[in-house]
């Protein structure tokens, strides 16, 4: 059996781990880290039903990645070197996974973390395991350590408790138990009395472990660098005189210290069902009383009480230091763990940037706010979509007639028909089948100069012209001589004899509620120098809204001069275009998706191939 070859890990030992548990994981790793290793002890991940990939984890100060594979047979054949398993299954599962990595090859021990696995499902994978010369170490257990080489999981607990109790380099200790809570308190009661430990296993606290006390103890009697035997038992079972025996018969020669916890149990009338499942004592010989006395008649050093037991340990210790058996461990230095980001932050020992800053919303309160302006104010107050538009574009409430206005914008930009190329890519992008969120996005990548795109430009070039008081036509020539179109100017359709009404009706309600509208008027008179070169180069819709948003910036009072110019260069005005375009551009996929066509060919996508 592998129990008789002594180590079941070393400094190079990798394991399989089942399941995926962030902290355990991470708790190995940074235990390999103190303890100088090289490698990572966790070689992979095996999460059932996964498709591949990897899990970011960190190895002291540098991040690495570990793969994962959706089954055991897959991670053993890819990591041959592995041979342990570590198993944090939940019980209903943990069989058939344990059982599984039992039949592959490379897998030597496996540690069963889970409580309350069926008593029958245990006794086949022991059979099983004896059978083909592997170790199993639990059920419910936290599992075992090796000092300065490897770790189960969550053995030994946190950093600083492994560090205080020596566990990053060796000692001379070799120690079991059923309990994995008192192994963690054992560790620490070893470093005091002795130069701490070698190896520590908590078998489990079932009434079937999958390995034995005596079972670890024999292999401790075969390591050379195990000088003396520690032994935590508790009443119930009679795994405890297998030790007894092995002591009798000259197996287990090494100085041996032990203890059997539960003698309070006397002092119930009845039977106690202490923590374990295994810890009830039935009959007299499976009572801490009696297996306290069998392991003292067979030569184990058996204090009086739990109280007693560290002194006896230190005083075996040091007996085997003056007859030159031990000698004591030196002490190594630690190399510092760097902490997790959010454990210094939540001890107050950092001071974190933040990577995103919001100026215009919070949601951390009992409802939303727009620049401070509740949920409740904007539903129950006089608020539109234009006063939300200017509390979380422009981050203060607008004037009536100018939330007005950005709602007047956004109703008559919402379409411009099926055929200008916004709608026609969102008409075929849905006839391809393709969902809404493509639909819009295919129309909405094609907003620039020449559609929906020329409101910025617009306003650029009219701010610029009519700041420094150009005269239109000189305005219109200098461009040209550039090969620059003017931005907000032209139409297809409209025309000198056939104005746009939208552009009207615009006009008209800066004229009775806007302050002033002086760059209206300098885009109208721009209007009537290109109508002189040709009818249809009127003021169009973009034109229109760019002018207007210049005379809402100037007069409304509620921008400075540089505040004005930054929201004109950044591109506010085409965002209000893209608001809009968005409801139209929705509007055309649904139709063609409640229509139900398939992709036809237009008129207009026939192709001159060029020889």
């Amino acid at each position: 059996m592998v129990l008789d070859q002594g180590h079941l890990f070393s400094r190079s030992t990798q394991a399989i781990f089942f399941n995926y548990k962030e902290k355990p994981v991470q708790r190995m790793l940074d235990f390999d880290y103190v303890c100088g290793r090289q490698t990572p002890s966790v070689a992979c991940i095996v999460q059932p039903g996964s498709t591949g990939g990897f899990h970011k984890l960190f190895f002291g100060q540098h991040e690495i990645a570990i793969n994962i594979y959706g089954s055991i047979e897959e991670a053993a054949r890819k990591h041959p070197r592995a041979d342990v398993f570590i198993n944090y299954a939940s019980f209903r599962s943990a069989t058939e996974s344990s059982m599984e990595a039992l039949k592959q090859p490379s897998i030597r021990t496996v540690a069963i973390i889970a409580e309350g696995v069926p008593e029958r499902d245990t006794k086949q994978l022991i059979a099983f395991a004896r059978s083909h010369n592997k170790v199993i170490i639990g059920p419910a257990t936290v599992g075992g350590v090796q000092a300065g080489a490897f770790k189960i999981g969550d053995t030994a607990g946190t950093l600083d408790n492994i560090i205080a109790c020596k566990l990053h380099r060796p000692g001379s200790v070799g120690f079991v138990s059923k309990s994995g809570g008192m192994s963690n308190e054992m560790y620490n009661v070893l470093s005091r009395a002795t130069d701490g430990l070698f190896e520590g296993i908590a078998i489990g606290g079932d009434t079937f472990p999958g390995s034995t006390l005596s079972d670890h103890c024999l292999r401790f009697q075969s390591i050379p660098q195990v000088k003396m035997i520690v032994i935590l038992g508790e009443l119930g079972g009679r795994d405890e005189y297998g030790v007894v025996e092995a002591l009798k018969c000259g197996a287990i020669t090494k100085p041996v210290v032990s203890w059997v916890s539960g003698t309070c149990a006397k002092l119930f009338k009845s039977e106690v069902q202490f923590g374990h499942a295994g810890a009830r004592s039935g009959a007299e010989a499976e009572s801490a009383q009696a297996k306290n006395a069998a392991l003292k008649d067979a030569g184990a050093v058996v204090p009086e009480s739990f109280e007693g037991l560290e002194e006896v340990i230190r005083s075996t210790y040091q007996m085997l230091v003056v007859q030159g058996v031990i000698v004591p461990a030196e002490e190594v230095p630690v190399p510092p763990i760097p902490m997790d980001l959010a454990s210094a932050v939540a001890q107050g020992m950092v001071r974190v940037p933040t990577h995103l800053v919001s100026t215009i919303c919070d949601d951390r309160g009992e409802e939303p706010t727009y620049n401070g302006v509740s949920m409740s104010e904007l539903i129950e107050g006089d608020y539109g979509i234009g006063d939300v538009i200017s509390l979380l574009w422009f981050k203060r409430k607008l004037p009536k007639y100018a939330t007005k206005f950005m709602e007047m914008c956004i109703m008559m930009c919402a379409d411009h028909g099926p055929c200008v190329s916004g709608a026609h890519n969102s008409i075929v992008t849905a006839r391809a089948g393709k969902d809404i969120v493509s639909c819009l996005v295919s129309g909405l990548l094609t907003i620039g100069p020449r559609f929906g795109g020329a409101i910025d430009d617009a306003a650029r070039l009219f701010k610029a012209a009519c700041d420094k008081g150009q005269e239109p036509a000189a305005f219109v020539e200098e461009l040209k001589k550039k090969g620059v179109r003017v931005s907000g100017i032209g139409h297809r359709i409209k025309s000198k004899d056939n104005r746009d009404k939208r552009v009207e009706l615009m006009q008209n309600y800066a004229k009775e509620n806007f302050p002033s509208t002086r760059y209206l008027s300098y885009a109208v008179a721009v209007e009537e120098y290109t109508l002189q070169k040709s009818s249809n180069l009127v003021l169009n819709v973009d034109g229109c809204i760019g002018a207007l948003f210049l005379d809402l910036l100037s007069s409304s009072g509620c921008f400075t001069e540089k505040e004005a110019t930054q929201i004109v260069e950044i591109g506010y005005l085409n965002a209000l275009f893209v608001v809009a375009r968005s409801i139209g551009l929705v509007g055309h996929a649904l139709d063609q998706k409640r229509l139900a066509q398939p992709l036809y060919r237009h008129p207009w996508e026939d192709v001159l191939y060029m020889e």
